[in-house]
């Protein structure tokens, strides 16, 4: 994947959500801003820009100047932290974006001799920040806008598009969602606890929770509860999985990575059936 820097922008006064700290509101147990930073934590370098708040994982700070500057205002401050050749810019307000369209992003930008990549939504429309610039024409530019408009506070996003060549990438329907409202917060909120991706969303939560990266086959722990209650007793199920969970923990100095708990469960679902058939 090509390298990157990546600036999140965490400022502005959420006026139509009646002044709330925005980056913090929560979807499915998780604040806005971590969500964001969840789908970025490949960048060699991450800048928030806005107020500081407790997240998920470590960041560069910095602020706008003015504050309320507007978002040209803070990608200009924000660029100053950054080094790579290529610079992702994102909202914090995008509960849904995931890996896979920042990593289609970096593909378009790194694509030919075009400036950048820009999310496209499904009615059409620019995201310029659902976007990878490349960092050389992105100062270059920044720099021209400040000196012809003798700064970059209050001017908008436009000015700047406008005069970069950018790759357009049509990315899935929720990829640029973005919550300006409370009715927006309700549909993320809703959204998230569909049947077909509830779980996906409970699981990564809780691992965020619990400082957890591991990665494992949710299938596998599911059957084996199935088994535990089908075979056992209902409250086996849990108790089960919890003891896997332990196990793998344990398995090769603590070290147990994907393949402890698959092969904790193995075993664990083995007894369970053994169990059944006694009766």
């Amino acid at each position: 994947m090509t390298a990157y820097d990546a600036i999140v922008l965490a400022g502005g006064a959420a006026k139509r959500l009646g002044g709330a700290d925005k980056p913090a509101v929560r979807v499915g147990g998780r604040a806005l801003l971590d969500r964001v930073l969840a789908a970025c934590t490949d960048a060699a370098t991450t800048v928030v820009v806005g107020g500081r708040r407790p997240t998920a994982r470590a960041v560069t700070w910095t602020r706008e100047e003015p504050q309320g500057g507007g978002p040209l205002a803070a990608l200009g401050a924000g660029v100053r932290h950054t080094s790579a050749g290529c610079v992702l810019v994102l909202s914090a307000d995008l509960p849904f974006l995931g890996e896979s369209t920042v990593g289609a992003l970096l593909a378009a930008a790194g694509d030919g001799d075009r400036d950048g990549a820009l999310c496209v939504d499904q009615d059409g429309r620019d995201q310029p920040l659902v976007a990878v610039y490349r960092a050389e024409p992105l100062r270059r530019e920044l720099a021209l806008l400040a000196t012809e408009h003798g700064g970059l506070a209050g001017l908008p996003l436009r000015l700047l598009t406008h005069e970069l060549d950018l790759a357009r990438v049509e990315a899935g329907p929720l990829a640029s969602f973005d919550c300006d409202t409370w009715e927006d917060i309700a549909a993320a909120r809703a959204r998230i606890r569909e049947h077909g991706t509830v779980l996906d969303e409970w699981i990564t939560a809780v691992k965020n929770e619990l400082g957890i990266e591991l990665d494992v086959d949710t299938g596998v722990l599911l059957d084996l509860a199935r088994d535990a209650a089908h075979g056992v007793a209902r409250p086996a199920a849990p108790l089960t999985t919890f003891l896997v969970g332990y196990a793998a923990a344990k398995a090769n100095d603590g070290g147990g990575g994907p393949e402890a708990v698959a092969e904790a469960a193995r075993k664990a679902a083995a007894l369970a059936l053994r169990w059944a058939d006694e009766a």
